[in-house]
């Protein structure tokens, strides 16, 4: 099945997820990410703030920052697809980006290879660590500094989603970059590789 196909149906199929049903997923989804420490060993954590039916990782932002770690959120570029990531707070102040969603006003953003842990928003996933995303390309250009990585690298990828956003088998690019792991509402899936 081709990408467009698939988004569509993973959408749809995210999209009839009840409001219920997405705040019980949330919060399954931390008690998950808690029991298995995913928060405990990265200082700095890219974040995402869910939009269109997105799984939404507010508990887990606010329970990074209750566990004192440094949370930070994309920043789009004025041109190109490159993100930097501006700290967030409590207090944050924040500014609509060209598609409407907020973002913090930070000085100095980082670049992703600056965050030891970037949890990301997706549409799919297969059993083999790849994600579809949206189409947009923003997250394969801010990453592509990884593909020339061989060993130690960082940070670590974990997608966030639903259970029904799961599929076989996705179709994938040579610029596509493997997941280390995805957090659903019923399992952390890791996937195995040759990265560290």
């Amino acid at each position: 099945m081709d990408k467009y196909t698939l988004r569509r149906q993973l959408k749809a199929a995210r999209n009839a997820l009840r409001p219920v049903e997405r705040r019980q997923a949330a919060r399954a989804s931390l008690r998950l990410a808690l029991r298995h420490g995913l928060l405990l060993r990265a200082s700095r954590i890219g974040f995402y703030l869910p939009q269109g039916g997105e799984f939404d990782a507010h508990p887990l932002l606010n329970q990074a920052l209750c566990m004192q770690r440094e949370c930070y959120l994309p920043v789009l570029p004025r041109r190109g697809r490159v993100m930097r990531f501006g700290r967030v707070g409590r207090n944050t102040r924040m500014k609509p980006n060209r598609y409407g969603i907020p973002e913090p006003i930070d000085a100095k953003p980082l670049r992703a290879r600056q965050m030891d842990l970037l949890l990301m928003p997706l549409v799919g996933f297969d059993l083999e660590g790849y994600r579809l995303g949206m189409g947009g390309g923003y997250y394969d250009a801010t990453l592509a500094f990884m593909q020339h990585r061989r060993l130690w690298r960082k940070p670590r990828l974990v997608g966030i989603a639903y259970e029904c956003q799961r599929v076989d088998t996705l179709p994938h690019e040579p610029w596509d970059m493997p997941l280390d792991a995805v957090l659903t509402e019923r399992q952390l899936y890791r996937f195995n590789s040759s990265r560290p």
